[in-house]
């Protein structure tokens, strides 16, 4: 006589369990990397052609400023300042919050810290009285966020280095001499605050206007633009599905933003 016995069937509710605790463990780890460590953006606007272009999407290292309340999913009031208090760099692409509406991400180029006088004059840009350098790079036509073309020149421009690091060696965009943004007055970065200015410098609403973005407090930084993951040119419409591939634009993908 057989006397060896089957073994029980599995539960369904067992089984059922151990898959909810996978997902709430890995949704877990997901919320803590994107708190702590690496957080994806996406690039809405053409305010940082050509360092950056509509359709990117990058990481951004959270750890590179400290931590604010920010840093975190739905910006829990639980403390003010930063934890550790990192100063940037000038030169750093960053993302951080709009000073006029906390709930919405800007990245731009941080140009000033504190103590620093910027000024434009007749297009150029001037650090503490001091012209800052470019190389004309020649003919650019850039594509905005409508589809806009805009034809402009490139230039190469260095920034002064700041905290024991050297220059920052990058590329700007310029459409015209012409208009507010390119004669501005004598700011001068108050404590705490950092002056951001995106890479179109004809296209961006950033620091040079203080009814738009004005100075930005150091609380509001959220991390350092780290490299774009993944790039694509939206010229058809989603459901043309046959151009998804060549929309793609593989040669920015793994690229380190500078």
């Amino acid at each position: 006589m057989n006397t060896t016995q089957d073994a029980p069937p599995a539960k369904a509710g067992s089984s059922l369990g151990e898959t909810i605790r996978t997902v709430v463990y890995a949704l877990l780890i997901a919320l803590l990397v994107r708190s702590f460590l690496v957080e994806p953006f996406n690039i809405p606007s053409g305010s940082m052609i050509p360092t950056l272009q509509v359709g990117d999407y990058l990481f951004v290292w959270k750890p590179a400023y400290g931590y604010s309340r920010f840093s975190f999913p739905f910006s829990p009031d639980l403390f003010s300042g930063r934890i550790p208090d990192i100063e940037p760099h000038r030169g750093d692409v960053a993302v951080f919050r709009y000073t006029h509406d906390t709930s919405v991400d800007y990245i731009k180029r941080i140009v000033g810290l504190p103590g620093d006088h910027i000024q434009v004059r007749d297009g150029e840009l001037y650090i503490n009285n001091v012209l800052v350098p470019r190389k004309d790079d020649g003919d650019y036509v850039a594509v905005d966020e409508q589809r806009h073309e805009l034809a402009g020149r490139l230039f190469t421009e260095t920034l002064p280095g700041s905290g024991g690091h050297g220059p920052v060696v990058h590329q700007i965009l310029r459409l015209t001499d012409d208009g507010e943004q390119n004669h501005t007055p004598d700011y001068l970065v108050p404590p705490g605050y950092f002056f951001a200015m995106g890479d179109d410098r004809d296209d961006s609403a950033d620091s040079r206007f203080m009814n738009e973005l004005g100075y930005v407090p150091m609380e509001n930084l959220v991390g350092k633009a780290m490299f774009i993951f993944f790039s694509y040119d939206a010229r058809h419409p989603v459901w043309e599905f046959w151009y998804w591939p060549s929309e793609v634009r593989w040669s920015r993908i793994g690229t380190w933003v500078h």
